[in-house]
């Protein structure tokens, strides 16, 4: 897995992150009431992941997320899983990602998770472990799509010199699967909350590489069970799919949070009468629950009849009795995650607490056994990059992206986030981390 002649992309490093600038590359994190928007850094130096490394990682990621979907089907149609006593009936139903207005709707083309986004760490053991399954509105892929795009500009002999696969087809990945999922030959849109969104760069740089239409809260509007598209002109064009940057409980005040008004009123109806794909679907949020990912090996097995290629990291579930005991007893040495947080929020390490707040953890446990789930801390890879002109290690995990239409397909780039607190594990972008091109190797 050889690569050479990087020294075009480090000295370029400065040169490509005023270009981000130049165009927004941003990321907004609303904290304390405030938004606060800032460049999303940048590092110069690729992860770089061998062929065989990439072959493994597809296979399991095209296996785990077929499971996915075909578990979100099952919960919201014959729950076959629930009644085989595979997944705990309590686990499904108070999730927070449940929506019973779901029950029983056909999804365009029976996918639910058109875009997955899987997240991965590479344990100093060799072994990929999954982290999280991201299925409701995952971000990040515009960010190494524009990096690379920049960095071929600034050093183009980098890639000249160097078997890295070309990951300029994830907006032609995206339109194939948002065509086949378009109804009645109507338009594709993406819709975004607004500027002030934390990944409004991205919404903006999608619908740009893919031909599909931007559109704003007030620009979609349901008529006789349709979805239609006025915009600024006021034109009324049919809207066949909706690639939503909006959360579930925002996109129909006819259904779900009467006050909001980012969404499309009736919008329901629409999907319901399958005259409108909804990408992702609504209700994906009960399959990536922190508690319902302990059980997706055995979706896969339950499901496929396979062995899970892709492990998780060792998970207990405070809900079991037996889990519960282990988590008290070994709590100091473990990682916390409170199951409804996201985006780094809600994680807490055991070593880090002292007596008082270990005591304090230990009965939040005890009194709330579904809220929770504890791991292994992985102790992960650090990753090489640069810190003005000295080169040091972080730590960083991979946002790998899967993409569901008609057919399964893995992007061949990702998302590789780091922490720029050489203390953490917290790689988020939301928790001050940076991000850096993901080189898949094609020999």
């Amino acid at each position: 897995m050889a690569y050479i002649n990087l020294k075009g992309l480090v000295d370029s490093r400065d040169t490509v992150n005023k270009w981000m600038e130049r165009f927004g590359v941003r990321f907004g994190v609303y904290k304390h009431g405030v938004f606060k928007e800032q460049l999303f850094p940048y590092d110069s130096i690729p992860r770089v992941i061998s062929k065989s490394d990439w072959d493994y990682l597809e296979a399991g990621l095209k296996q785990r997320v077929k499971a996915l979907n075909m578990f979100l089907w099952d919960i919201y149609h014959d729950k076959k899983i629930i009644a085989d006593g595979v997944v705990p009936e309590e686990f499904v139903y108070s999730s927070k990602g449940y929506m019973p207005e779901c029950e029983g709707v056909d999804p365009v083309g029976g996918v639910y998770a058109h875009i997955s986004g899987i997240d991965l760490v590479e344990g100093k053991d060799g072994n990929w472990y999954v982290l999280e399954d991201n299925l409701r509105i995952p971000s990040g892929a515009s960010y190494p799509m524009i990096a690379r795009k920049l960095c071929r500009k600034v050093s183009p002999e980098t890639f000249a010199d160097n078997s890295v696969a070309d990951n300029r087809d994830y907006s032609q990945l995206l339109k194939e699967m948002m065509d086949d999922m378009c109804v009645d030959g109507g338009i594709s849109v993406i819709l975004t909350p607004g500027r002030y969104n934390s990944a409004f760069f991205e919404h903006s740089y999608l619908a740009e590489k893919t031909g599909a239409t931007l559109a704003y809260p007030g620009d979609l509007f349901v008529e006789d069970g349709k979805v239609y598209y006025d915009g600024m002109f006021k034109e009324k064009i049919r809207v066949g799919a909706i690639y939503r940057r909006v959360s579930d409980e925002y996109m129909d005040p006819l259904t779900f949070e009467a006050s909001s008004l980012l969404g499309i009123p009736g919008v329901m109806q629409a999907y319901k009468a399958g005259n409108v794909a909804l990408i992702n679907a609504i209700g994906n949020g009960v399959a990536d629950d922190k508690g319902i990912y302990y059980f997706v090996p055995k979706m896969v097995e339950y499901y496929l009849g396979e062995k899970s290629i892709l492990q998780n990291a060792p998970t207990y579930l405070p809900y079991f009795p037996e889990d519960k005991q282990y988590v008290l007893d070994n709590l100091e040495k473990l990682v916390i995650k409170d199951v409804s947080e996201a985006g780094g929020y809600g994680v807490m390490f055991g070593k880090d607490m002292d007596a008082l707040k270990l005591a304090e953890m230990k009965q939040l446990v005890m009194d709330e056994p579904r809220r929770w789930i504890a791991q292994e801390v992985i102790d992960f890879k650090d990753l090489e990059l640069l810190e003005g002109d000295e080169v040091v290690e972080r730590k960083a995990d991979l946002r790998a992206f899967v993409v569901s239409g008609k057919d399964t397909k893995v992007w061949k780039s990702g998302l590789t986030r780091f922490s720029r607190n050489p203390n953490s594990f917290v790689v988020n972008s939301s928790q001050g981390g940076g991000f850096k091109d993901t080189w898949v190797m094609v020999r």
